[in-house]
């Protein structure tokens, strides 16, 4: 027991011997590991969140059925007999049959590769549309920004089903997985273009940047090698969660007959087409809705991991 000097009287400050208290494993420094960059430390965060893992494996498993859909039924889709509408669960067909004598199961089962490229693609093509055009005002700024940002508002302004609807009914000859996909990143990209504008404003004043001009990096070489690899995280982020958004509006589109056309095999068509035995048959609409929900929450679910790694303040938010 010892008294420090700047104690008061009465009062005595116990100082406990090293040996007493232990440097914590959780304190210990590793000195021969090397630094994660800002993508590893949020793989190392990712794979430890368990919302994560079983949204990866809800979407591995979607991707490998849209993909791969000969492994999970050998039934063509396409293939109906009346003599089976609205026949029950059989042997080989446990969804049973549409009105048409269709094999639900096997619609279902190849439904996802039209509904899942629709939003893979559509999501690719906002990402590329939406974050050029973002970066190029955000960076650039004065008439740049100015133009980018007006055109910017005036599609933002127009709601992405109601666009849709109205040149999709104008094109309707025409309708097509192409079609669709290009009306949805026309009418879809504003969104990641403001994100995108306020990351690299936010990143292209920071003290590296400025290092790398001091140093005699140009605009271009700073905007590709600097300020986009960290402006980049909120873009993925929301591109995660629009991804099942746009899977949803493919189906609105199909459901209310501008969409996909009747022949394609995807989920909004079966839902369109089940409303009419709605009442006697509501299985019919359950399988494919079912599995368009599925969908939708695994992306949502994995866009909320990635968002808690990538862009901690707007979980606090």
């Amino acid at each position: 027991m010892s008294r420090s000097p700047d104690t008061l009287p009465g009062q005595h400050h116990y100082v406990a011997p090293s040996n007493e208290v232990p440097l914590r494993a959780v304190d210990a420094v590793d000195t021969e590991a090397e630094p994660r960059s800002l993508w590893g430390e949020a793989w190392h965060s990712l794979i430890r969140n368990p919302i994560f893992i079983i949204a990866g494996i809800m979407i591995a498993f979607i991707l490998l059925v849209a993909l791969l859909p000969g492994l999970f039924t050998d039934n063509d889709p396409k293939f109906c007999e009346l003599r089976n509408s609205y026949g029950g669960p059989q042997a080989g067909h446990p969804f049973g049959f549409d009105q048409q004598g269709c094999d639900v199961y096997a619609r279902v089962i190849h439904g996802a590769r039209a509904s899942v490229s629709v939003g893979v693609l559509t999501t690719i093509g906002v990402v590329l549309l939406g974050g050029a055009i973002g970066a190029i005002a955000g960076y650039f700024g004065g008439w740049f920004d100015s133009i980018l940002s007006r055109v910017t508002d005036i599609f933002f302004a127009i709601p992405l089903v109601l666009g849709a609807i109205v040149v999709m009914q104008l094109f309707r000859e025409h309708a097509g997985v192409v079609l669709l996909v290009s009306v949805m990143v026309v009418f879809g990209w504003t969104s990641i273009a403001r994100i995108a504008r306020s990351s690299v404003m936010s990143v292209k004043n920071a003290e590296f940047v400025t290092a790398a001009t001091a140093l005699g990096a140009g605009r271009t070489t700073n905007l590709v090698k600097h300020i986009l690899p960290n402006a980049v995280a909120p873009v993925i982020v929301t591109a995660t969660v629009n991804l099942g958004v746009y899977i949803v509006v493919e189906a609105t589109l199909s459901f209310l007959g501008v969409g996909l056309p009747d022949s394609t095999v995807s989920w909004g068509v079966d839902i369109s087409k089940a409303q009419s035995a709605l009442r006697d048959r509501p299985t019919l609409l359950f399988y494919p809705a079912g599995a368009l929900a599925i969908t939708v929450l695994s992306f949502i679910m994995m866009g909320d991991a990635v968002r808690d790694v990538l862009d901690p303040k707007a979980k606090k938010r």
